[in-house]
């Protein structure tokens, strides 16, 4: 079976729909292929909150692309960083085939996130600065109405109404390629029909590969074991846009040997079970010992470090133990996101019991934080206040009382995996480069399945990098540049 159709986009969630729409609303003919039913569509979008890193609804934040760039990879060589800052015409082969995300790239995607904003207002999505889990945060977080599941909602409106074909429980299984190796469309299974292809220009949206226990031990390793999705639609992202991308010769982009780690609750069945209480209490792993520092900062910036310490723990475990005094934060709860209980008994003997740790080791580890914990004085619990535990190792950096008012609590912790950071390297038109970093003619990406992360996640952007790379795909394709 074949059809033909200007542009086939593969995965419905933001980046996939913002490419459809974009292409359709420019009079192209566009299918979007999804593994799943039309009730779950949406994969990993319709789950999040949506945080966007923006100031106002026409800027981003001040730090946007500079954070981009202080985390493209920890020791690229000088000299190739140096040329990319230049043109592009002037770059040697080897920095046209760098595998990080060049100035132009991390420009041109800022640049492109107002107006594409002012496109979702023009769907009827509102946006606004609503309260989020972090108590304590270094930027601004702009959050459209409904989170996520309203912009997929909008979305996905728009594209029935301009007369998008969605092919549910259809997934992408291979590129179509001519006898030259150029992308003609994609190879696709459905469980009633077999083999589908459809031909045509091809966005790839189907994000990364944090639900395909396979590429996680190939690229994370074995430890990946410990590792699940953070929510329920990151099972559909098995990886293949980037598999049969690379298959047909393109170019890597993004540390594949690492993801956007977020602690939650193991108990916990909810999307995105997110426990970020730990600055105000100790983290202890399961032999009773502390691991790190638990509030080295503001907690939206320092989270995703302190959850991979987490993760380097045995059986990717660990305990947050706080005691009565965080019942004396402001807010406390929206920290608190799962829907399981607080861990609670009257001595850490009994928590110990209640935990399975040792109880001679947590007391032990107790006793020596309380003893470091020096005045309390200058204490804010919504803010980094230097209040720390500097007589003991790790030590703690602000938020340090001591844990002596029971009954005690905690919550056990584990990392989850928001999204892979490997993936496809692309222009600022969302083309795919290949290993040569020329372009793979009719072929885009979009969303997680580009690769542009490394090291540590620019907080609230990857919803963003979905509707931007999506939406620049989509006008390229129709012979249209970034919108002004």
């Amino acid at each position: 079976m074949e059809h033909a159709f200007d542009v086939v986009v593969a995965g419905c969630g933001v980046a996939g729909l913002s490419a459809a729409v974009t292409a359709a609303e420019l009079g192209l003919k566009v299918a979007v292929l999804e593994r799943s039913s039309r009730e779950d569509r949406g994969g990993q979008s319709r789950w999040t909150e949506a945080y966007l890193r923006m100031k106002s609804l026409d800027a981003v934040s001040d730090d946007f692309e500079a954070h981009l760039s202080e985390n493209a990879g920890p020791y690229n060589d000088p000299d190739l960083i140096g040329e990319m800052a230049g043109s592009r015409d002037g770059w040697s082969h080897a920095a046209r085939t760098l595998a990080v995300p060049d100035p132009e790239l991390i420009g041109g995607f800022a640049d492109q996130v107002p107006a594409t904003i002012q496109w979702l207002q023009g769907l009827g999505v509102k946006f606004d600065f609503l309260p989020t889990q972090f108590l304590t945060k270094t930027q601004p977080r702009l959050l459209p109405v409904g989170g996520g599941q309203a912009l997929v909602d909008a979305l996905a409106a728009r594209a029935e109404a301009l007369g998008v074909r969605f092919c549910y429980h259809t997934t992408a299984r291979n590129l179509v390629l001519d006898e030259r190796g150029a992308v003609q469309g994609l190879a696709a299974h459905h469980p009633e029909h077999g083999g589908v292809r459809f031909l045509g220009r091809v966005v790839l949206a189907s994000g990364g590969f944090e639900g395909s226990p396979e590429m996680l031990t190939r690229y994370l390793g074995p430890r990946a074991v410990y590792l699940r999705p953070i929510c329920k639609g990151g099972y559909f992202n098995k990886g293949e846009g980037i598999a049969m991308a690379l298959a047909a010769g393109a170019g890597a982009a993004g540390e594949f040997g690492s993801y956007h780690a977020e602690p939650i609750d193991p108990r916990s069945g909810v999307s995105e079970p997110s426990v970020f209480i730990f600055p105000y209490g100790i983290l202890v792993n399961r032999n009773g010992e502390r691991f790190t520092d638990e509030a080295p900062g503001a907690v939206d910036a320092h989270y995703e470090r302190v959850t991979r310490r987490i993760y380097e723990q045995p059986e990717g475990l660990a305990y947050v133990v706080l005691d009565q005094r965080v019942k004396n934060v402001p807010n406390y709860r929206l920290a608190i996101r799962t829907d399981q209980p607080a861990i609670e008994a009257d001595s850490l003997a009994g928590l110990a019991g209640r935990l399975g740790v040792p109880a001679d080791a947590l007391e032990q580890t107790v006793a020596a934080y309380n003893a470091a914990c020096g005045p309390a004085e200058g204490y804010d619990p919504l803010a980094p206040d230097g209040v720390a535990a500097s007589g003991v190792r790790p030590a703690k950096s602000n938020w340090a009382l001591p844990i002596d008012q029971g009954p005690f609590m905690a919550y056990p912790i584990i990392s989850a995996n928001v999204f892979t950071f490997g993936g496809l390297k692309v222009n600022t038109a969302g083309q795919v480069l290949d290993t040569d970093g020329n372009v793979m003619p009719n072929l885009y990406a979009a969303g997680e399945t580009v690769g542009m992360y490394y090291t540590n996640y620019t907080g609230a952007t990857s919803v963003l990098k979905g509707l931007v790379f999506g939406r620049l795909a989509g006008r390229h394709i129709a012979g249209q540049g970034p919108q002004a």
